[in-house]
């Protein structure tokens, strides 16, 4: 069938069936490789990305859900998610890093929904996200620097 997909603001014309994986679609169709393939039952949100703004696993969606709506992924820009990356990478917060694509779009959902989150807020939002690292201290580190790195911004 053919499906058209908004994927950070690009629009794709694909050949899917509509039950397809939206992680597949993603990944295999279109050849955004940065959303991750971890648990395919979404429990782990290596596959999270954006859905109208929304925390998607994108393992368990459906292709069909996402049409007419803005997929945002790990490949995407938004001042929240360039301030996460910028102190992801100053605070070494990958250890084998196969989650951080998913973390970093938890984090990103987060901040766009609360511009000053309090540690429960942060553990809350990023805990459908597993890092078998254990990297979650510097996860909520990274979140907090960000915050305080947009509010000298402004």
């Amino acid at each position: 069938m053919d499906i058209n997909l908004s994927i950070n603001g690009k629009s794709y014309a694909i050949q899917a069936q509509e039950n397809m994986p939206l992680l597949w679609a993603i990944r295999d169709i279109v050849g955004l490789t940065g959303t991750k393939f971890g648990c395919g039952v979404s429990q782990c949100g290596a596959c999270s990305v954006l859905v109208d703004g929304n925390l998607t696993k994108s393992c368990g969606t459906p292709v069909s859900y996402a049409v007419g709506k803005e997929i945002f992924t790990i490949e995407g820009s938004s001042e929240n998610l360039e301030l996460l990356r910028q102190t992801w990478n100053d605070g070494n917060v990958p250890q084998c890093g196969y989650c951080q694509s998913g973390q970093l779009i938890a984090a990103t959902s987060l901040l766009d929904k609360n511009e000053n989150p309090s540690d429960e807020d942060i553990d809350n939002a990023m805990s459908s996200n597993i890092c078998r690292c254990g990297t979650y201290s510097r996860i909520r580190k990274a979140i907090h620097e960000a915050v305080a790195l947009k509010n000298k911004q402004i």
